[in-house]
């Protein structure tokens, strides 16, 4: 199939390792971003592929992994209503908050519901007038376009028993406050490239002039990710710092101007909590005041609470590429999918999900 099998050739990939064995010549650290490319990174093993010499470290783009605990909760406690219809996508269900998750809601009796799109949502609640309907709207900017599109159709219908509950969060100020860190490590990124197809990557450029750091927009499949490791590796080793598109099937420098335009007509950006790192200034987007109508926190009147994390969960280091899941005394062991301490070990872009999928010997002993 096309744009599958061939950015699957081992041949292609193989090339592209003994390429990058012949550019490096110090150590590098780079950072993937998308939990998918995480995934696939551990998947076809990559990271023992290339060079000992570049290493591949994970940052915050896992969509349910950074939702804080405080707005698990808050699903939590709208779920948990008799006259609430609580539609969400499935990787959110087992997603731990302070004291329980929707999966136990949904078991105790509460109307949980998994939903593909957010339309579905929209659906349900067409159907059911007498109920309140609320969708659980996460993720990158990514997912933003169908949720904004859904809150805006459901205020032209006059839909009221429908509603977000919003944790949107934004890929380039979450870089932003990794290179502002006093312990970064990382030298150049791989864009998150479906975020790219919505945004493009005017920010990124940005970014790396302000920062003299490289990017490159990839894509999701193994060729595609060891292209730009090779293209990152190249600008690094030539002291350039530079946005360069490797995703270019699926990514423009401008993005989906459509996209972007019904985001600007629903959300405004404010400063959003990121789960296990904290609050990054301007990182995340909420409902304009026009649509208060249909802002969860709003029609329930939801009040702001600071919830710890588990002190024995570091999928804050995980996420900020410090640390490997491998590195937690816990992961396998008291954290598993099963029981999980935090959300990368359940959701299905998390980077301790896929440390513990592909590389569990890693661990056994």
């Amino acid at each position: 199939m096309k744009y599958i099998d061939e950015y699957r050739d081992p041949t292609v990939a193989e090339a592209l390792v003994q390429k990058l064995a012949q550019q490096v010549t110090r150590p590098w650290v780079l950072m993937e971003i998308c939990g998918g490319q995480t995934h696939t990174l551990m998947r076809y093993g990559i990271d023992e592929l290339i060079p000992k010499q570049v290493e591949v470290v994970h940052g915050p783009g896992c969509p349910v992994c950074v939702t804080p605990l405080e707005i698990v909760d808050k699903a939590i406690e709208i779920a948990s209503r008799p006259d609430v219809i609580f539609v969400s996508y499935g990787d959110m269900l087992r997603v731990p908050g302070s004291s329980s998750d929707l999966f136990r809601v949904k078991a105790q009796g509460g109307d949980v519901r998994i939903a593909y799109t957010p339309m579905e949502a929209l659906k349900i609640a067409r159907a059911n007038p007498e109920r309140k309907v609320v969708f659980f709207a996460i993720g990158f900017e990514t997912t933003a376009p169908a949720n904004a599109m859904t809150v805006w159709q459901a205020r032209r219908e006059g839909l009221k028993n429908f509603s977000l509950l919003v944790s949107h969060v934004l890929v380039p100020p979450a870089i932003r406050m990794l290179l502002d860190s006093p312990v970064n490590r990382v030298q150049g990124f791989i864009a998150p490239g479906h975020v790219c197809a919505v945004m493009g990557y005017r920010d990124y450029e940005t970014l790396a002039a302000q920062y003299h750091v490289p990017f490159v927009v990839g894509g999701f499949e193994p060729v595609d990710l060891l292209e730009a490791i090779s293209m990152l590796v190249a600008q690094l080793e030539e002291g350039r710092a530079e946005v360069e598109n490797q995703y270019g099937r699926a990514v423009s420098r401008d993005g989906n101007q459509p996209a972007q335009h019904i985001l600007e007509q629903v959300f405004e950006t404010a400063d959003r909590k990121w789960r296990g790192i904290g609050s990054i200034a301007l990182s995340g987007w909420r409902l304009r005041p026009e649509f208060d109508d249909w802002n969860a926190e709003k029609v329930f009147g939801l009040s702001e609470t600071d919830v710890p994390e588990p002190p024995e969960c570091i999928s804050a280091q995980v996420l900020q590429g410090l640390k490997k899941p491998v590195d937690c005394p816990a992961f396998c062991t008291r954290c598993s999918p099963e029981t999980p301490l935090g959300a990368p070990m359940v959701s299905a872009e998390g980077a301790c999900s896929a440390y513990y999928r592909y590389r569990r010997h890693l661990v056994t002993a």
